[in-house]
C-alpha cells in the first residue's frame, strides 16, 4: 500500500514513472487518427477512427501538438503523424479562398460553417510546437496563422479577442467568450517562446488582466459567456446547462485551467532573476510583480476545487455549478481532471504549500481508480455523478491533448510552455 500511495504523490520516482507509462500509452491509442487528406477523425472508444463525424479544425491542431511533443520524447512514428496532421491544417482545412482555417469537414467533405477564435487559437499551438520540431511547412503555417489572427480576432484596443465570424470573414458574431480567449493565452504564450516575439506575451497579459478583474468581482467564479460590449451574461444556456463550448454557469475546470495559465503568463512575464524574491518556493521564487498574479492562481484554484471536487458525495469534478457555487452538471469531463492535475502541481512546485501535493495525490488516484481506461487505452472522456461511463457530451475519446499534456506539466518548468519545456528537457 506505500509503494501504491507513493505512484500517486508528486516527486516520487514511482509517480514519474506512472506518468511515464499514461502517457505512453496514450501516445500509442492516437496512431490512427489522420485520414487521407491529414485532418483528425474523432477517435471511438478503442482508438478506432469514427469516420462518420466531422474531421475538425481544432481537434487535428491538437493532435499535431501532441505528437510534436511525441517527437520531442522520441515516440515511434510521431514524425509522419505530425507531418499528416500538418497537411489537413495547410490543405483540406484551409480557407485557401478567404483565408483562415474551417471548422472543419464534414464525412462527405462538406465545410463546417464559420471561423472559430478557438479553432484558430490551436493552429497557432499546433504550428509553434511543430514549427519548434522543425516539420516542413510549419513554420509558414505559424507565420500565417498569427498574420490572420492578427487581423481577424485580435482587438488592440479591447485587449481580447472575439469569438466567431461567418465562413467568408463578413459578418463578426456579436457573441464574446472565454473559451477561446483561454485557449488564446495558451497559444500567444506558445508562440512568444517559440519565436521569441514578446508582442504575444504582452497580449496575453492584457487578456489575463481582464479575467482576473471579472473573477474577483464574482467571487472567484469566472464569467465565460458576453456581449459584444463585453457585457457578462450570466445566464447563458440556462435552458441547456450541458453544452460541449458554451456551458450555463460556472466552469470550475476553466477556472483551474485559468489558474495554471495565469501562473505561467506571471513567472515569464516577470522573472525572479536579478529581483528579490517576495515569496514562492525554494525552487520557484516569485518576484514582487509576479506575486499577485500568482495567488490570483491560487483564488482560481481554491475556489474551483471547492465547489466542484467532491462536491456531491462522490469523488470528481463536477462540470458546472451556478453562481454560488452549486452543482449543475454532475458529469465528470476528463479535461477537468487533468487541468487539476496540471495545476495542483503547477502550485507545489511554486508554493511549496502541501495542500497542493495532498490534492494532487488525490487527483491521481482517482485518475488510476475511475477514468483510466486500463483495458483499451485513454482517458475515459465523460462520467456520470456515480462515475459511470456516459457519453451525452463526449462520446468516444475525441484526441489525446488534454490527458497527454497531464503527464508533462506536473514535472516541467512552469514558467515555459508545454513544448518547449520538453524538447529542451526543462523537467523539475
Amino acid at each position: 500500500m506505500k509503494e501504491q500511495n507513493r505512484r500517486y504523490q508528486i516527486d516520487t520516482e514511482e509517480n514519474r514513472q506512472f506518468l511515464a507509462e499514461v502517457r505512453e500509452g496514450l501516445l500509442r491509442f492516437g496512431h490512427h487518427f489522420p485520414s487521407p487528406g491529414g485532418s483528425s477523425y474523432y477517435l471511438g472508444d478503442d482508438g478506432t477512427p469514427w469516420k462518420e463525424r466531422s474531421r475538425e479544425a481544432w481537434i487535428t491542431s491538437r493532435m499535431v501538438h501532441v505528437y510534436s511533443l511525441g517527437m520531442f520524447l522520441g515516440h515511434p512514428d510521431s514524425e509522419a503523424l505530425v507531418d499528416a496532421g500538418l497537411r489537413g491544417l495547410i490543405h483540406e482545412l484551409h480557407d485557401q479562398e478567404h483565408g483562415g482555417w474551417y471548422a472543419g469537414l464534414t464525412a462527405d467533405g462538406k465545410i463546417l460553417p464559420n471561423k472559430q477564435c478557438y479553432a484558430h487559437a490551436f493552429v497557432i499551438l499546433a504550428a509553434s510546437s511543430a514549427t519548434l520540431a522543425g516539420r516542413p511547412g510549419a513554420k509558414e503555417l505559424l507565420d500565417e496563422a498569427l498574420a490572420l489572427y492578427d487581423k481577424r480576432f485580435w482587438n488592440e484596443e479591447e485587449g481580447l479577442s472575439c469569438d466567431t465570424w461567418n465562413t467568408e470573414f463578413t459578418k463578426l458574431d456579436d457573441y464574446r467568450g472565454l473559451n477561446a480567449n483561454m485557449h488564446t493565452v495558451e497559444a500567444f504564450l506558445a508562440a512568444s517562446d517559440v519565436t521569441g516575439d514578446e508582442t504575444y506575451r504582452v497580449r496575453a497579459g492584457r487578456i489575463i488582466d481582464h479575467v482576473k478583474g471579472w473573477a474577483a468581482a464574482n467571487e472567484w467564479r469566472i464569467p465565460e459567456h458576453f456581449s459584444s460590449d463585453w457585457i457578462a451574461d450570466l445566464d447563458c444556456n440556462r435552458d441547456k446547462p450541458d453544452d460541449q463550448f458554451k456551458p450555463y454557469g460556472a466552469t470550475p475546470g476553466h477556472g483551474i485551467e485559468w489558474a495554471r495559465l495565469i501562473a505561467q503568463w506571471a513567472l515569464s512575464a516577470h522573472p525572479s532573476s536579478g529581483c528579490t524574491a517576495v515569496s514562492g518556493s525554494d525552487s520557484f521564487p516569485v518576484s514582487a510583480a509576479a506575486a499577485p498574479y500568482i495567488e490570483v492562481s491560487e483564488q482560481l484554484y481554491c475556489r474551483a476545487i471547492a465547489d466542484a471536487w467532491n462536491a456531491d458525495g462522490a469523488p470528481g469534478i463536477v462540470y458546472t455549478t451556478d453562481w454560488t457555487g452549486k452543482p449543475v452538471v454532475h458529469d465528470r469531463m476528463h479535461w477537468t481532471l487533468a487541468e487539476a492535475i496540471n495545476t495542483s502541481s503547477v502550485l507545489w512546485h511554486v508554493t511549496g504549500k502541501q495542500r497542493y501535493a495532498e490534492d494532487y495525490a488525490a487527483f491521481m488516484r482517482y485518475l488510476d481508480e475511475k477514468v483510466l481506461d486500463h483495458v483499451n487505452g485513454s482517458w475515459y472522456h465523460q462520467l456520470d455523478r456515480n462515475n459511470q461511463v456516459i457519453g451525452t457530451v463526449w462520446p468516444g475519446k475525441s484526441d489525446l491533448y488534454h490527458a497527454t499534456q497531464a503527464t508533462l506539466i506536473p514535472y516541467c518548468t512552469p514558467e515555459l510552455s508545454i513544448a518547449p519545456a520538453v524538447k529542451d528537457k526543462k523537467f523539475l
